[in-house]
């Protein structure tokens, strides 16, 4: 492991030259001296917080662990208001280490890894396919189905999407090997890929999460190619297949509930350098609020610094302070606690959902139960376009569900020419159970069962 991480690192990580060109900014590099004692700022071109009409903010909190409301004093909400460090505020980055440390067992003290602060996890995805994949010249080894969210990006960036087969348990390790040792034959000279993007927990569409061997199996096939890792995962904490007990303390933390071993960590293990990890608190604490995080190597993290330099500067002030005083309050023991709560109310959703599809649509469907996430991956038995029934028959009877071709990486690039590939996952069709009430889950399942029934009946 490590001698490929030494020739990754020795031929330079895979930069695009839009990632290259690009430099610090001559202001925010001045940030991090704002606030040293004794500094006077005639520097930056910050607004007088005495300006800001807001003094201090009050969060009252649902009942739970920690405190029934919190108070960003005025200190608190002047940070929270003010231009801050482009990696976030000092507060939060400290509790996001922390929370890293505690849970995937990585360290920052060598400055080998770093974290910064994204507008949710989709934010630090683009830039990091953009720092990464040159256009209409670079592939990217991407799970087939997919993420939309991501496709939306990533197709009119013009790099190829090369699709590997997935199953119940997410990417197969097979079928990435077959691509990567079969490349240089099957693909006509193309560049050969560097990267690789997974959503290992939950998988948006298919609900597949990978196990601990299949993580394992797939790092050590990106060693021996030299590949970067993309981990993208939003559902890590709604992961239903261990629950063993509560948390009693903060040093017992992570050991009272098993978590997943993440790529990250597998990477800890193998030498580091290879694997930026995506979080998001959009499933856990807020949507709104859109605030993730990514973690890596200190060289890959300051490449995405530097295009949030020259696009938003950072994240929200004021959602990373609220972020950051719920970690006050709870610590990492509290919060975990609550991401426990939360997995638990999606379980139960899940198992609701479930008994709907067992008692109206047997024989109509094949699905498999999902392990953690949102989303049951459905097969129509006896359809072929469910494009159609998603959007117009479905639709006509008051259920949305999402067609399968949305997930499905079905655009290449030669030169600067589009071509089509054919689409698949015709039979099949995304629905969450996140938002539906039991009824409403009820009436869908039975709605849907009358409309396959029409249309097998025609």
């Amino acid at each position: 492991m490590l001698r490929s991480l030494t020739r990754l690192k020795a031929n330079g990580y895979p930069f695009t030259s839009v990632s290259m060109a690009r430099v610090p900014s001559p202001i925010r590099a001045l940030q991090p001296y704002v606030n040293q004692p004794g500094m006077i700022s005639l520097g930056g071109g910050m607004p007088n917080a005495s300006t800001f009409p807001i003094s201090s903010i009050e969060l009252k909190l649902k009942t739970g662990a920690g405190s029934s409301s919190l108070v960003l004093n005025e200190d608190e909400t002047r940070v929270a208001l003010q231009y801050s460090s482009s990696r976030g505020i000092p507060s939060l980055v400290s509790h996001l280490k922390a929370l890293q440390q505690d849970v995937h067992k990585v360290t920052f003290t060598d400055g080998s890894r770093d974290i910064i602060v994204t507008t949710g996890s989709q934010d630090g995805l683009a830039k990091a396919f953009e720092m990464l994949l040159e256009p209409f010249h670079d592939t990217l080894l991407i799970e087939n189905p997919t993420y939309s969210g991501s496709l939306a990006f990533l197709t009119p960036l013009g790099v190829n999407l090369k699709g590997v087969e997935t199953d119940a348990e997410g990417m197969i390790p097979s079928k990435l090997r077959d691509v990567l040792d079969n490349w240089e034959d099957e693909n006509g000279g193309r560049k050969k890929p560097r990267v690789v993007y997974t959503i290992p927990t939950g998988s948006n569409p298919t609900g597949g999460s990978l196990t601990f061997e299949r993580k394992s199996e797939i790092y050590d096939i990106c060693v021996e190619h030299d590949i970067l890792i993309l981990e993208d995962d939003p559902y890590y904490y709604l992961d239903f297949r261990t629950f063993d007990g509560e948390c009693q303390g903060e040093e017992d933390a992570f050991l009272s509930r098993e978590r997943a071993c993440s790529f990250l960590n597998i990477d800890e293990k193998g030498g580091g350098g290879r694997v930026i990890r995506f979080d998001s608190f959009s499933k856990l604490l807020s949507s709104g609020i859109r605030v993730g995080f990514a973690t890596g190597p200190t060289e890959l993290i300051e490449r995405i610094e530097l295009h949030t330099q020259a696009t938003m500067l950072h994240a929200s002030g004021l959602s990373q302070a609220v972020v950051s005083k719920l970690f006050d309050d709870w610590g990492t023991c509290g919060f975990l606690t609550h991401v426990d709560d939360v997995a638990k109310f999606y379980m139960d959703r899940r198992d609701t959902f479930v008994a709907c599809i067992e008692k109206h649509l047997e024989g109509l469907v094949e699905y498999r139960i999902p392990t953690a996430g949102m989303f049951v991956w459905m097969k129509l038995i006896g359809i072929s376009d469910a494009q159609s029934l998603a959007m117009r028959g479905a639709a006509e009877k008051n259920v949305l569900v999402v067609p399968g071709s949305s997930f499905v990486p079905n655009e290449a690039y030669q030169g600067d020419e589009r071509r089509l590939t054919t689409k698949s996952d015709g039979e099949f069709v995304r629905l969450s159970f996140s938002s539906a009430t039991p009824d409403d889950m009820d009436s869908a399942c039975r709605r849907l069962r009358e409309l396959l029934m029409e249309r097998r009946d025609n």
